[in-house]
């Protein structure tokens, strides 16, 4: 067996160490920032704090949990992830099943599929997407930041070779019977579409908590930015008008364990659901990567 031989075992080792290191290295400064976040002033400050708090102390949440602007940040953001998520799935499941069909059933497939690969390559530019969002009236609105992006041609281009791999008995039967396509698209392509969605999910979960710029082009008052462009505003333009510590509360704890607080929390909602959709996403992957 193949897998009984010196250079299998060798780069089977090899790829082990390789991949403990690359988890150590995403792991420790998240593990790092914990530690900062739970540790006192003085050791912060004075950049004492390793992997483990110094001076335990829970000041840096108490304060963080008592700013409203970052709560209200928070609240934007979750509205954001779960009904952007929500329309992307939609609109990617209901654009792949056609176009996932041969072009003998779905006349055009083609220009169609081009169409929506073109856009992925070519734009029209950040002047005049500003310039068309400003026209229609989104500034300064929530809807900014969800309806742009609605429409992700690459989750899109994933679930259509997913699509394909689907039997297509299981559709001709169901078109047999007297099902119509909205019916064969809920009723089969759904179900068996589990692991696919699961992953684009995944994809546009972290793509919405995480995205900052368009927070900060499109919305001008800085008590409606989502999370990410709160915590990129704080961090890298190191504006602290928003965090909400005052002179005294400034000899008792640190913008700095402040600071990590915060990010530990705008990291913590995805650290807790990627577990409950890591067992689809090993082969939400490899979806649409083998054909017969």
């Amino acid at each position: 067996m193949y897998h009984k031989t010196l250079s299998y075992r060798a780069f089977n080792i090899i790829n082990i160490c390789f991949m403990i290191i690359v988890a150590l290295l995403c792991i420790i400064p998240l593990v790092h920032v914990l530690a900062v976040s739970f540790s006192s002033k003085a050791a912060a400050d004075a950049n004492l704090v390793g992997l483990w708090p110094i001076d335990f102390t829970i000041e840096s949440y108490k304060k963080t949990m008592a700013n409203p602007i970052f709560l209200h940040s928070i609240w934007v953001s979750i509205q954001r992830t779960v009904i952007g998520t929500g329309l992307t799935l939609l609109l990617s499941f209901l654009a792949a099943y056609p176009l996932s069909k041969e072009n003998s059933a779905f006349k055009g497939r083609t220009v169609y599929s081009w169409l929506f690969v073109f856009t992925m390559i070519f734009s029209g530019g950040l002047v005049p997407f500003y310039m068309v969002i400003q026209k229609i009236g989104l500034m300064d609105s929530f809807w900014v930041l969800v309806l742009p992006g609605a429409v992700n041609v690459y989750l899109t281009i994933l679930l259509l070779n997913f699509f394909r791999g689907v039997p297509k008995e299981l559709e001709e039967a169901a078109l047999i019977d007297g099902a119509g396509h909205f019916r064969v698209m809920f009723s089969i392509y759904l179900p068996v579409s589990l692991p696919a969605i699961a992953t684009l999910a995944l994809f546009s979960m972290v793509t919405q908590w995480n995205s900052w710029f368009d927070g900060l082009l499109y919305i001008n008052n800085a008590k409606d930015y989502p999370l990410a462009t709160f915590l990129q505003t704080v961090i890298i333009q190191r504006d602290m008008s928003s965090m909400s510590i005052n002179p005294k509360e400034m000899e008792l704890i640190s913008t700095k364990t402040v600071k990590s607080a915060q990010i530990f929390i705008g990291a913590l909602p995805i650290l807790l659901v990627y577990p409950f959709l890591q067992k689809y996403f090993a082969s939400g992957l490899v979806m649409g990567s083998v054909k017969e």
